[in-house]
């Protein structure tokens, strides 16, 4: 006989931690060098003038300034059109 009544086991206890993605500094916001812009995965959002992108895609200050944000029609080999989101320090 079991001395205590039976578990059972079950699949749904497990989660991921959450990842705290998206735009840390929006525009007209003053950024010093080193500031976080934007967190993403994959490139959503491309540095311009005085940002650059990390290792993990993500774009940070190198200079001290206000956040820019613009939109850039870009024309692809095949000839369709996509526009871009480019994040800039000014």
């Amino acid at each position: 006989m079991a001395h205590t009544k039976a578990g059972g086991s079950t699949q749904n206890l497990r989660d991921s931690q959450p990842k705290y993605l998206g735009v840390k500094l929006y525009a007209g916001e003053k950024a010093k060098p080193g500031a976080i812009l934007v967190r993403q995965r994959g490139t959503k959002f491309i540095p311009g003038n005085g940002a650059r992108i990390g290792k993990d895609d993500t774009i940070y200050a190198v200079r001290e300034g206000v956040v820019k944000f613009e939109t850039k029609r870009k024309i692809r080999f095949d000839g369709s059109k996509s526009s871009l989101h480019k994040v800039s320090v000014v």
